[in-house]
């Protein structure tokens, strides 16, 4: 019944069991993870849910292309970079600049595996029927954007409290409800590496270990009366929500009994969420400043309404999307590396010339 359901009504549903990823990345990756703990880097966010403020029972990071953010439930989350040629990052130690490393190197290995799932979702019988009946499925290899952020998430049941049962099909006790993911580039594959640890007693019956296991529940969205799917994960697997899966379907995750740790490797929606992007929009508003070299006397441009609207905006979107919202979360971002630091200090000296305007 399983392998039915799992065919016809999750095709777009595809695993990598550990072995098939290499061991020295496993070794590295998780070494990454562990240290990321060690050092403090892992935090709870302060979310907006149902109109209430809330700490998320998860710690995260957000890591991805230098530049890139994240923004889920009101929450911008800033990427701390991972290695790029073009940009001179430094980290705070040599450790956490081999921890981004491994994972820039976890990235790059899930998104040609994404490229070989997808070939095969399309070649697959069960598979190729339900994109057959999708207008817009994406199945051109070549056109397949790179993940640019990865969302690491530290799930500990030990601190993990008042977790709620799976109302739907008695999967258990969920760390994270059903949802979609949220501001992802249209039909974009969502590939999740999972690492779970032992800190319990090896000689545990087969029966409880399967039940100690974390889960990835998936279903149908809005749809309860067709079986969901309950995965379970072991370390070091890797699962993929394949083209339009995370918006046609919901996923939730079922708790097991040991500290977990995943890393999201998505395609963020962020054509107004880089560091570039807003950039150029500061600049576009500083634009219409005079500064008079003799005398330093500051005086617009031009007076048009249209144009001081604009300047107006951008000054707001600085103000309310980028600085309030760094701010707001603290000094996380100066734990691995003074990337965000440097370049919320130059946004600032934008959003007080912007000011005199």
């Amino acid at each position: 019944m399983k392998h039915s359901v799992w065919n016809t009504k999750y095709a777009k549903l595809a695993i990598n069991e550990a072995q098939k990823t290499p061991e020295e990345l496993h070794q590295n990756v998780q070494k990454a993870f562990l240290l990321l703990l060690q050092h403090g880097c892992l935090f709870q966010d302060l979310v907006q849910l149902k109109g209430k403020d809330l700490l998320t029972p998860v710690s995260r990071i957000l890591v991805g292309q230098p530049g890139c953010t994240y923004r889920y439930l009101n929450t911008r989350l800033f990427a701390i970079p991972w290695p790029d040629d073009k940009y001179n990052i430094t980290y705070n130690t040599g450790e956490l600049a081999e921890a981004f490393k491994a994972l820039y190197e976890l990235n790059e290995f899930l998104y040609k595996q994404t490229k070989l799932k997808l070939h095969q979702c399309v070649t697959d019988t069960q598979c190729s029927h339900q994109i057959s009946l999708e207008k817009n499925f994406k199945t051109n290899q070549d056109d397949l954007e790179p993940f640019n952020v990865t969302l690491i998430n530290y799930m500990n049941p030990d601190y993990m409290f008042y977790l709620k049962e799976e109302p739907y099909f008695g999967m258990g006790q969920m760390a994270v409800s059903w949802h979609h993911d949220e501001n992802l580039l249209e039909e974009s594959t969502v590939a999740v590496y999972n690492y779970s640890y032992q800190d319990c007693p090896a000689e545990l019956f087969k029966d409880e270990q399967v039940k100690s296991k974390w889960h990835v529940g998936l279903k149908i969205a809005w749809d309860i009366e067709t079986p969901g799917l309950a995965l379970p994960l072991n370390p070091g697997d890797t699962y993929f929500m394949l083209g339009d899966m995370n918006k046609t379907h919901q996923h939730c995750v079922i708790a097991g009994s040991e500290p977990r740790f995943s890393s999201t490797h998505r395609v963020a929606e962020c054509s107004k969420g880089t560091l570039n992007y807003i950039k150029l929009r500061c600049k576009t508003a500083i634009e219409n400043l005079l500064v008079i070299p003799s005398t330093g006397e500051k005086k617009l441009k031009s007076l048009e309404v249209d144009i001081l609207k604009q300047a107006e905006d951008i000054h707001n979107e600085v103000e309310f999307e980028w600085l309030r919202q760094f701010w707001f979360q603290g000094n996380r971002y100066t734990k691995c590396s003074d990337f965000w630091i440097n370049a919320m200090a130059d946004l600032e000296d934008n959003w007080r010339q912007m000011e005199t305007m």
